[in-house]
C-alpha cells in the first residue's frame, strides 16, 4: 500500500504551518521549501481548509494557518480526507469484477490490515509529528527565514 502524494503533500503542508505557529504561511513559500507544484499544492490547500485543518486569510498580506491546535489534528483523519479510497485490492474498489467475490478469504485480511493501518494512525497528531521551524530553515529562501535565522544565532 502507499499513499498518494496528495496526502504525503497534505502532512507537510500541516507541518509547516505548525511550524510557523501563529505566522501565515504562502502557498508559494511552502511549495518553495519542499520542491512542489504550487498548483498541486493549491488544491492540496483547498482539502485542507474544506477539511477544517487550515483556516486561510484572504488579501494581500495574507496566507494560511492552523485552525486546530496541532493536539487537535489526527494525523489518521488528515490520511481519510485526502486519501481516494483503501481498496488495496480489487474487492474493495467500486466496480469489483473478481470472480473470487464472495468465497475468497483476502478481503477480511486486508479489511483487517487496513483498519490496524488507520487505527495506529489515530494515535497520532500532528503535534506529534511536528518540527521546529529551523528545520525548515535551509529549505526556505524568504526574508522572514533569514531574519528568524539571524534572531536565534
Amino acid at each position: 500500500m502507499r499513499l498518494t502524494n496528495f496526502s504525503d503533500y497534505a502532512l507537510r503542508m500541516l507541518m509547516y504551518a505548525a511550524s510557523a505557529g501563529d505566522r501565515l504561511i504562502t502557498i508559494e513559500e511552502t511549495a518553495r521549501t519542499f520542491k512542489v507544484s504550487k498548483t498541486h499544492l493549491n488544491k492540496v490547500a483547498n482539502t485542507l481548509t474544506r477539511g477544517g485543518y487550515l483556516k486561510a486569510v484572504r488579501g494581500r498580506s495574507g496566507g494560511l494557518v492552523l485552525r486546530l491546535r496541532p493536539e487537535m489534528i489526527r494525523i489518521g483523519d488528515v490520511i481519510r480526507l485526502t486519501e481516494p479510497d483503501f481498496a488495496v485490492v480489487e474487492c474493495f474498489a467500486t466496480g469489483n469484477q473478481c470472480v473470487l467475490t464472495g468465497s475468497c478469504k483476502l478481503s477480511s485480511m486486508f479489511g483487517e490490515a487496513i483498519a490496524s493501518f488507520q487505527s495506529i494512525l489515530d494515535r497520532y497528531t500532528l503535534a506529534d509529528v511536528a518540527l521546529m521551524p529551523q528545520d525548515f530553515l535551509g529549505r526556505l529562501s524568504t526574508p522572514q527565514a533569514s531574519s528568524v535565522a539571524r534572531s536565534r544565532g
